[in-house]
Formats: structure tokens, C-alpha cells, sequence
């Protein structure tokens, strides 16, 4: 059973997330699982250090947007939002080309925060990094 708040679509996700950061550097939201969402991001010129690997910051834009979409899917957003507190990230392994594919699922969903953990795997689904999220819910008027 899902645990989203309606019924999502990757065309609607990803349609809100086109002209802004997510859409600009390629990222992608590709799969809506009944307790996760996956998403992709290319390793390109957009995405890459001067050292010709993903960039740190990249992968925490993966992270960060899967987390907030799924928690803000969790709720009713006609009463509630939900919004960034903490993000950590660990960079375990390089990449250099390809594509890089972020799963996040949720560690708690409670009425005023959430906890998400993203895991991002390489193409070959090595782990590269994993992160986590915590997010606040946040009345709408307060």
C-alpha cells in the first residue's frame, strides 16, 4: 500500500522541477514506488568538479530533491509543506561519466518531521554516496 497523499505522476513531478535547479542540471525523477521515488542525474559538464568528477554539491541536489518531493507527497499539501532542516552526505567512491541513480526512502514519518535516506549508486550500482534528510512539516499560516 502507498504511502503518498493522492495519486503522483513522473510527468507531474518532474514537470514542477524543470525550471528550477533539478531541471537545469538534468536530474530526472523516474520511478514512484509504493515507499520511494528514484531518480537520475547525469554526470556531464553541469554536474562535474574541476577534477572531472560528480561534484559534491550535485549529489546532494539528487539527494535533496527526492527527499522533499517525497515528503511533501506524504502529506496533505492543501494544509501542510514540508521543508529542509539538515541534509548530511557521505561521498564514498568517484564518478566520472555516465549517469548516477538516487533512491530515497523513508526512516520516519512523523506529524511534524521526517527523516529520508538517500542512497545514490553509480551505473554499474556501486554506492557513491548516501545521505539523509530531515525535513520539517510545516503548517500552511504559521
Amino acid at each position: 500500500m502507498a504511502i503518498w497523499h493522492g495519486n503522483p505522476t513522473l510527468e507531474d513531478l518532474n514537470q514542477g522541477t524543470a525550471d528550477c535547479m533539478p531541471g537545469y542540471i538534468g536530474l530526472e525523477i523516474t520511478e514512484i514506488g509504493d515507499d520511494y521515488l528514484v531518480g537520475t542525474l547525469p554526470v556531464d559538464h553541469r554536474t562535474r568538479q574541476p577534477f572531472g568528477i560528480l561534484h559534491g554539491g550535485a549529489s546532494v541536489v539528487l539527494a535533496e530533491t527526492l527527499g522533499s518531493v517525497g515528503a511533501n507527497l506524504v502529506v496533505d499539501t492543501e494544509k501542510f509543506y514540508c521543508v529542509g532542516q539538515e541534509i548530511n552526505a557521505n561521498h564514498l567512491r568517484p564518478v566520472g561519466e555516465g549517469k548516477v541513480t538516487g533512491t530515497a526512502r523513508p526512516v520516519h514519518v512523523g506529524r511534524s518531521s521526517q527523516v529520508w535516506e538517500i542512497r545514490i549508486t553509480d551505473s554499474h550500482g556501486k554506492l557513491n554516496c548516501i545521505s539523509r534528510i530531515t525535513m520539517a512539516v510545516v503548517a500552511h499560516g504559521r
